[in-house]
């Protein structure tokens, strides 16, 4: 038996971290939604109890070190199964990125293996299951655009962004996510986005105010690490992008375009800076 999963990647519209928390992590509010730039995951049942991975792309790991292979294992052990897949992935999100590539797979493995294994398990719980294999994939598990809050795990439903265009560019630099976060300091005289002016927006359908709403804190941090990110975000909107940021921890920078007319120009110009730009859609 065989089942297929797409996996797509997230834009965080805003990312806002409020504090540093007992347990480490950082409490969060962050206003995610997806694109149609995604991987694919074919499931494939094995014949032997063992999870096996593999990728077109040389550039990822095929062992206990991917998130799909620990959301698989995770099932297993959870469920008592005792049945073993082949999970291939072809791989078209950039890693590294801030578009939670990663968890997005794992999302997606969890998905799929509940069909391929006949689990039945619903999808709150599988979001919930999500959650012990990192912050973004209780998100990934379901989808759509919410609000997440507590350390990422915590969903609220949001209506979809009105549709527009989204230019995605990542420069030739990877970013380590925990090292963003631990060089961020809430003290460093930083401006907070605000999160009712984006649900507003959004409860509206204004995508002017959408545009304007947009913030992220990690950008101090990554900005100040890497000044080509900066540089990129600032061809983007001289380009003619309507609202511009950088997405996660970075370094991809995403732009919000209404006009169609504007995009191959935004494409052309950016192909200049860096190899890795993708012209794609929210996945409404």
């Amino acid at each position: 038996m065989r089942v297929y999963e797409k996996a797509p990647a997230k834009i965080n519209l805003l990312l806002d971290v409020l504090r540093k928390r007992e347990d480490g992590y950082h409490e969060v509010e962050m206003v995610m939604t997806m694109v149609d730039l995604a991987d694919r995951l074919e499931l494939t049942e094995l014949g032997r109890d063992a999870i096996v991975i593999s990728s077109q792309a040389g550039y990822i790991p095929l062992d206990e070190k991917n998130l799909a292979f620990q959301a698989a294992k995770l099932m297993k052990e959870r469920y008592g199964v005792h049945r073993g897949v082949h999970i291939h992935l072809d791989k078209k999100i950039p890693v590294a990125a801030g578009l939670a590539g990663g968890s997005s797979d794992a999302a997606a493995t969890l998905r799929g293996l509940n069909r391929l294994w006949g689990l039945r398990i619903p999808l709150s719980e599988l979001s919930s299951l999500g959650s012990e294999l990192g912050s973004d994939v209780p998100f990934c598990v379901t989808g759509g655009t919410a609000l997440a809050y507590g350390r990422g795990e915590q969903l609220r439903r949001l209506p979809n962004p009105p549709q527009a265009w989204v230019v995605l560019a990542k420069p030739p630099i990877n970013v380590s996510t925990a090292d963003v976060y631990g060089r961020y300091r809430a003290s460093d005289q930083i401006e907070h986005p605000s999160t009712a002016d984006m649900l507003d927006a959004l409860e509206r359908g204004s995508f002017v105010d959408v545009c304007e709403s947009l913030g992220n804190v990690l950008e101090k941090v990554t900005l100040k690490l890497h000044p080509e990110v900066a540089q990129l975000k600032d061809s983007m909107r001289r380009l003619g992008a309507d609202g511009v940021l950088m997405s996660g921890s970075g370094p991809t920078v995403f732009g919000l375009v209404s006009k169609e007319s504007k995009v191959s120009r935004i494409y052309n110009g950016l192909r200049g800076f860096c190899k890795e730009v993708y012209v794609v859609r929210m996945l409404t």
